[in-house]
């Protein structure tokens, strides 16, 4: 089947298509990532029919048997569609916190292709109800607002147009276009904390509640992220007043709910939990020399600023006294 009569078939995307948010400042040619899942391939279904002249770009980390038929799966799905595909491969090394190694070399590996290709967003394929789920594991964790509000309609070059649509949705427009979706056997499995929430926690909370919750969890995180993103601008502007002369002394005497944003907003990513902000702050009041952070960085107190050095060694997080 050609691109032009897929096109032509694109009423499967009735249930879709009306709540694709995010796509009105996005010029083609654009990348979209693909799994192989429903989401993803939904996803690149909207952006042939927005005539975005998508690539569909696909990252495989080889950490699961059979990576390589995913590759495949959206190979020809994108022909199906009339899409560009870039097949990916790329080496994730062993070791502690392999899940978030991974989302962020398959982010990289996104930006890369974006530049070669010349497309300036990347379009990635979250749903209602992933974000309802990343609400829940946030609050799992013990975040605080900010991990609350979820994920960003737009964050840099990555944009998520299904924000506001279903993943039961997107299975029913994969059906209706003859897709056949790659199955992550992860998603299924329960001893994943996600897959936990999906199968098992949010249902029953949502029984509990005689309501579905996606829609709620998902409200409640566009409020907080709002009000994060508002806090997080007047953190900035109090701190450091000067972006080259982060003096210790002013961030010591910030108010401690907006000395901890501002800690957050100065040190960037990766996100600094906590007690790594609470140690931060300590320096800044000259109660510790410096404290080691996760990543390899460290902050310390240098004639009454604070700087960050890049130590190369992630380590056990520490403060000297």
């Amino acid at each position: 089947m050609t691109g032009e009569r897929v096109v032509a078939r694109f009423g499967a995307l009735a249930g879709v298509t009306d709540r694709v948010v995010g796509l009105d400042d996005v010029t083609a040619p654009v990348v979209v990532g693909c799994s192989g899942g429903p989401d993803s391939l939904t996803l690149l279904a909207v952006a042939v029919d927005r005539r975005l002249d998508p690539i569909a770009v696909h990252v495989d980390h080889g950490l699961r048997e059979g990576s390589g038929a995913e590759s495949a799966t959206v190979a020809r799905a994108a022909q199906e569609l009339g899409a560009r595909v870039d097949l990916r491969k790329i080496e994730v090394a062993p070791g502690g916190n392999l899940e978030a190694r991974a989302r962020e070399a398959r982010y990289e590996a996104l930006h890369h292709a974006a530049d070669e290709h010349g497309a300036r967003d990347v379009l990635v394929g979250h749903t209602a109800d992933d974000q309802a789920e990343t609400v829940l594991l946030a609050l799992l964790r013990g975040s605080g607002s900010a991990g609350l509000a979820g994920m960003a309609l737009r964050r840099g070059r990555i944009v998520r147009p299904l924000l506001e649509v279903r993943r039961a949705d997107t299975e029913a427009s994969c059906i209706a276009l003859g897709l056949d979706p790659v199955r992550d056997p992860t998603n299924e499995d329960p001893s994943y904390r996600r897959a936990w929430i999906r199968h098992v926690g949010l249902p029953l909370l949502s029984t509990a509640a005689s309501r579905d919750l996606v829609p709620v969890l998902a409200r409640q995180a566009n409020v907080l992220r709002e009000e994060s993103e508002y806090l997080d601008s007047l953190a900035r502007a109090a701190w450091p007043p000067d972006p080259d002369d982060p003096a210790a002394a002013c961030l010591a005497q910030l108010p401690g709910p907006l000395g901890r944003r501002a800690v957050r907003c100065w040190l960037g990513p990766p996100p600094p939990s906590f007690d790594e902000v609470e140690r931060v702050l300590a320096v800044a009041r000259g109660e510790a020399r410096a404290t080691q952070l996760t990543g390899g960085r460290c902050v310390r107190r240098t004639r009454g600023r604070l700087v960050v050095e890049e130590t190369g060694h992630p380590g056990v997080p520490r403060s000297a006294g």
